[in-house]
């Protein structure tokens, strides 16, 4: 792919990823006269950075990249309602250098990103949003591993095989 195509692909996902703020859940009514349940909490990471240090502790070309911050959070979602509460990116070594030409620092090309949410069905939503955002368009798509509260986000360059050892580590998140 030539950098204009990779620029416009960056582009693009920016702009739909950035739109995923107008994602929410309705919570179900419940019976006349009580209250609604509250969400199960979930088992997990005190936050994104320590989900951070067990996923890189099982694939060390994994290196962090950056804390997100309300700030300077490009899809302006951290700590929105049903949004992650706490986002760092990372990056991935295996990555060879001519395949993120005009990309900049954060950005999931370069290895991915690792989202906290605060209960397993906000972080479902998240990431069914971003499957249907990027299916059929493939500059867009990347490997999304699910694990409870916890979305870790990875990026398309890798081989599905690299792109796996993220999905294992997932699975001995808290």
């Amino acid at each position: 792919m030539n950098r204009a195509a990779n620029a416009a692909a960056a582009v693009i996902t920016a702009a739909l990823l950035a739109s995923c703020s107008t994602v929410t859940s309705t919570p179900k009514a419940a019976p006349s006269g009580q209250a609604a349940p509250a969400p199960a909490p979930s088992k997990a990471a005190a936050d994104a950075t320590s989900a951070f240090a067990v996923i890189s502790a099982a694939v060390p070309s994994a290196k962090l990249g950056g804390t997100i911050t309300a700030e300077n959070d490009p899809n302006h979602l951290l700590g929105r309602p049903h949004q992650y509460t706490s986002k760092i990116t990372f990056t991935d070594g295996r990555i060879p250098a001519d395949q993120t030409d005009g990309n900049k620092p954060g950005d999931a090309e370069l290895g991915g990103s690792v989202e906290m949410f605060p209960n397993a069905a906000d972080a479902k939503a998240r990431h069914d949003y971003i499957q249907s955002v990027t299916k059929g368009i493939p500059a867009l798509t990347e490997y999304d591993y699910l694990h409870g509260a916890t979305l870790v986000r990875v990026s398309r360059l890798l081989t599905p095989a690299q792109a796996a050892d993220y999905e294992k580590a997932a699975a001995k998140l808290p």
